[in-house]
């Protein structure tokens, strides 16, 4: 990360995001922290819907709040969630949030942090996650 900052900070800020979590048919909870360059930390939270389809998930609400206020460029983002708002296992982010993550991100530096809490723990980049990612370089 080129910000010098901790996963720890990221972590704090993902398990807050997780408490505003709208998630009353599947009781899962997610909370995200989305580190930007410039060094500001957008947090976003799953919101769930009745009719499913237009469910957003904590990665996607993280990052559509950092791009309607000016950013596009990221350095990493900490997922946390779990049954209950009880992180047991690490959250992953789906398909679709990995795609959006490949719009914004270098996916060779681009961290992907899923913690449980502060002292467990893993990293990957987004190629990592996104193998042969398609992205706004295929288009050029």
């Amino acid at each position: 990360m080129e910000n010098e900052l901790t996963p720890t900070r990221l972590i704090r800020e993902a398990i807050r995001a997780m408490q505003y979590s709208y998630s009353p048919y599947s009781h899962f909870r997610v909370g995200a922290a989305l580190l930007a360059e410039s060094g500001k930390i957008y947090r976003g939270c799953n919101i769930e819907n009745a009719a499913y389809t237009p469910t957003n998930c904590a990665e996607r609400t993280a990052f559509f709040k950092a791009v309607s206020e000016g950013e596009h460029e990221f350095d990493a983002i900490c997922i946390v969630g779990g049954k209950d708002g009880i992180p047991e296992e690490y959250a992953p982010p789906c398909g679709v949030c990995r795609q959006v993550m490949m719009e914004f991100c270098d996916p060779e530096t681009f961290k992907i942090i899923l913690a449980t809490d502060e002292t467990h723990y893993t990293e990957f980049t987004l190629k990592e996650l996104l193998p042969l990612g398609f992205g706004p370089g295929n288009l050029r």
